[in-house]
């Protein structure tokens, strides 16, 4: 429903998932807010959850889920949310059961030598 996303005292959930976040020192995009952190004793805002990208449409799983505390929100826009985060470095992982078979096969060769 067009327009209810922003309302009188401010922006609702919906509204906030539908805007792109963007991490500043990279400038890339890291995906749209899916969930929010609230801290059930203060009801105070936490951060957002950013679900992991999936991989082969979810099949082989997901890449992990980001959290973006709240103070590190720079400003929210009209179409965008740009965040100061620093982001772990996330390490290559194997890709793939042909990754996992070969590499056993290997393994399984050396051992019998």
């Amino acid at each position: 429903m067009p327009g209810l996303e922003q309302g009188e005292n401010g922006l609702t959930l919906m509204g906030l998932c539908r805007k792109d976040v963007i991490q500043l020192q990279k400038g890339i995009k890291l995906g749209r807010a899916d969930d929010l952190k609230v801290n059930d004793k203060t009801a105070r805002l936490e951060g957002m959850i950013l679900f992991g990208r999936p991989r082969l449409f979810g099949l082989l799983g997901r890449q992990p889920d980001v959290f973006i505390p709240w103070e590190e929100v720079e400003t929210v826009g009209t179409d965008v949310i740009f965040v100061n985060t620093e982001l772990p470095e996330q390490q290559p992982q194997p890709r793939g059961i042909w990754h996992r078979i070969f590499k056993e096969n290997g393994q399984n060769k050396e051992n019998t030598k």
